[in-house]
């Protein structure tokens, strides 16, 4: 190998020869350990969520654990690749990248290739595989608006300036939201709008956003009669304990069962099929009855340190692409784990969103570590 060609393979993976890069790194080694921390705690907490559902209904207790353990492998390698890649090259990508995900989020609704749940089409299936396309969607508008709104940083102060970035969330919005799937439809519009806010959009778009989006939510919930009868049960469950009101009356006994200190480990009661979902969305719910609030606030304790430093990366990045990257990486994890906890404890209507890197879904967990790679090659590149 010539040295042309090896300068350039150093220069795409970011190695760098110097001593200054070799010294001990806490941001990464903080970073990795608290990522790697809640992985694991994932795994554990989706088999003990899981394995007596997973007995009945598969005939192997350990289903849902070996396919988060594979989506752990994955993200295990995208991360370690991504910490290394220059994320300067995704840039380069950003539009196919998108076109990808637009392409994968039409196949959910053909047929062949889209794998329908519970009424809604959010799955695709390759030769047995399955992924969720709006898993990968949220990583790849984040790419979108970090490489747009950092190229065009003074145009965005104007209305027509907006409009690009706009468009391309409002895309992937309604394609999301007519699979049907108002959690992450919330999920991607919220990560707009703060992206948007330290992209640098003025004070008079700020407000007009924040106005049409409170219109939208009730108009979005008037429009699928669903979505009336969870805000009735959200009001009061207690209206159809049978009907949509089930899965909120049985997180609540899973939170209040759990007390100050839990129940422990595996001791769960809900999760004998009482609770649905026990093992993805309301994954929290076992973990305050199997940990209690001290647990739980442990929890997302780590989840705020994790989001800490994440920000802090973008914020020390050497280019506003880098900062806008690192920071819709911090907020996504964010807004996802709080729009999950905030379902789960009844503080906003019942809607399916995964807690990262904790529930249930190959897809979801591969997808933020790889996330959480390019963060910290963002970091490294801030370095030198």
């Amino acid at each position: 190998m010539n040295k042309i060609k090896k300068a350039k393979i150093l220069n795409v993976f970011s190695i760098k020869s110097d001593k200054k890069t070799q010294k001990f790194d806490k941001t990464i080694f903080f970073v990795y350990f608290l990522t790697f921390s809640l992985v694991a705690f994932g795994c554990l907490m989706v088999y003990s969520a899981s394995y007596y559902t997973a007995g009945v209904r598969y005939g192997n207790e350990y289903f849902f654990l070996f396919k988060q353990l594979l989506g752990v492998v994955l993200g295990i390698f995208a991360m370690i690749f991504f910490t290394f890649f220059d994320y300067h090259i995704l840039k380069k990508f950003r539009y196919v990248i998108l076109a990808v995900c637009v392409v994968l989020l039409i196949l959910v609704f053909v047929p062949g290739f889209g794998v329908q749940s519970y009424g809604a089409n959010r799955w695709v299936n390759f030769f047995g595989i399955s992924i969720q396309p709006s898993e990968v969607t949220k990583f790849a508008l984040i790419l979108f608006l970090a490489s747009y709104l950092s190229e065009n940083h003074d145009k965005i102060k104007t209305f027509k300036g907006l409009l690009p970035a706009l468009i391309v969330a409002g895309v992937l919005c309604l394609l999301v939201i007519i699979e049907p799937s108002m959690s992450v439809t919330m999920c991607l519009a919220l990560l707009t709008f703060f992206m948007l806010i330290i992209g640098g959009i003025n004070k008079k778009h700020t407000l007009m956003f924040t106005g049409l989006a409170a219109a939208a939510v009730p108009l979005l919930i008037v429009a699928e009669p669903y979505r009336m009868k969870r805000l009735f049960a959200f009001l009061d469950p207690w209206i159809s304990p049978q009907g949509e009101g089930f899965q909120l009356i049985q997180s609540l006994y899973s939170l209040g069962n759990g007390g100050l200190f839990g129940v422990g480990l595996f001791n769960s009661r809900q999760k004998y099929m009482f609770l649905p979902f026990a093992e993805s969305d309301f994954i929290f719910s076992i973990i305050g009855e199997e940990f209690g609030l001290i647990g739980s606030i442990l929890l997302i304790l780590v989840f705020g340190l994790l989001v800490f430093f994440l920000i802090k990366i973008g914020l020390n990045a050497k280019d506003r692409f880098g900062c806008l990257l690192a920071c819709g990486v911090g907020i996504l994890i964010a807004v996802q784990t709080l729009l999950n906890i905030a379902v789960v404890t009844g503080s906003i209507p019942p809607t399916g969103l995964p807690l990262p890197f904790i529930s249930s879904g190959g897809t979801s967990v591969a997808v933020f570590m790889a996330g959480v790679g390019v963060c910290l090659n963002v970091h490294r590149n801030s370095q030198v």
